[in-house]
């Protein structure tokens, strides 16, 4: 097998439940410190506020330049960087960034249809509708749900090759619904846009915060391509549910992002060595990111002490031998 894989290639390996050679593949859900490493910051909808024709285009094209220099530079496989663009903006980044990148890089949109936990304000409301309004709620799933395939199809248009899921339903200390109630509400809307993602030839990655042990089970049932986050600041430990699922579905994260927005460097590359050593490279499917994303402030040289694991610990049959500390984390 050759090791001279792009990270397109071993992305979409990983997300077959293969194993690729070299490093894991590598990218974050959303990435806001794009100015040290490309010298300028992330497009956001507000700077295209007012623009249109030749000066909006100018901006698109010069934001998917810096994000294949990000992405280059970081040694990405999914290109996340779009994401809260319209979609006409995020068509329009597509082509321009196949046309910085080529297709190194995997093209992500950002999708869902299911139901969503509380916010803060609405949980009386919501648990009411469960009980007292239940007919409602499920022609509600059934629109939610097409909507969602509606924006699935916009996206497989646009040509993107993968959807993130990124519909939340537990907190640190469980799901919001009971596993009955999430089989009822949630499961098989799930695994309906699952089947419509592959339908339209793209491949699927849940994300959830949270403790999602109670669902895991449902989770997997649905036909996922991936599971993301796998939060350990919610008790979720990579090699446990590396157990559970077995080596073919593609686990992505783990990190721990407490660790990575405040913790030590020395923390940081500890979390991402457990991850890598539990989570993938040998024993399974694996994408090597945070739990969550990579903010604004977050320091950077946690983030290097991260990418500096993923180089120490080396691909699949390696020796995994470590440095010695006290350890030197790289700049990028």
């Amino acid at each position: 097998m050759p090791e001279d894989l792009t990270p397109r290639e071993k992305m979409i390996m990983a997300l077959e439940g293969g194993t690729p050679p070299g490093l894991p593949p590598h990218f974050e859900l959303v990435f806001k410190r794009c100015e040290e490493f490309a010298g300028r910051k992330r497009l956001e909808p507000a700077d295209l506020a007012g623009t249109d024709g030749d000066e909006r285009q100018r901006l698109l094209r010069d934001n998917a330049k810096m994000w294949a220099r990000v992405y280059e530079r970081l040694d990405w496989a999914v290109c996340t960087g779009f994401h809260g663009l319209d979609l006409a903006d995020q068509a329009r980044s597509f082509s321009y960034i196949r046309g910085a990148i080529g297709d190194r890089i995997m093209l992500a949109g950002f999708a869902d249809g299911t139901y969503h936990m509380p916010n803060g304000t609405n949980m009386m409301d919501m648990v009411a509708d469960m009980f007292d309004r239940r007919d409602e709620l499920m022609i509600q799933h059934e629109e939610t749900l097409r909507k969602g395939m509606e924006t699935v199809d916009r996206f497989a248009d646009m040509g993107a090759e993968v959807i993130l899921m990124c519909t939340d339903y537990c907190f640190n200390d469980g799901p919001w619904l009971s596993p009955d109630m999430f089989a009822e509400h949630v499961t098989p809307y799930l695994a309906r846009l699952v089947e419509h993602i592959h339908e339209r030839d793209m491949y699927a990655i849940k994300h959830t915060d949270g403790d999602i042990m109670p669902i895991l089970d449902q989770l997997v049932s649905t036909g996922i391509d991936a599971l993301h986050s796998l939060d350990p600041m919610a008790g979720v430990d990579i090699a446990e549910v590396r157990r559970l699922v077995g080596p073919e579905l593609c686990l992505c994260g783990n990190v721990d992002c407490s660790l990575v927005h405040a913790g030590t460097p020395e923390e940081t590359y500890d979390s991402a060595i457990y991850c890598l050593t539990h989570g993938g490279v040998d024993n399974g499917a694996y994408a090597f990111c945070t739990s969550n994303c990579i903010f604004e402030g977050v320091p950077l040289e946690n983030y290097f002490a991260m990418l500096q694991a993923r180089e120490d610990f080396g691909g699949p049959g390696e020796s995994h031998e470590l440095p010695v500390e006290p350890r030197t984390y790289v700049a990028r």
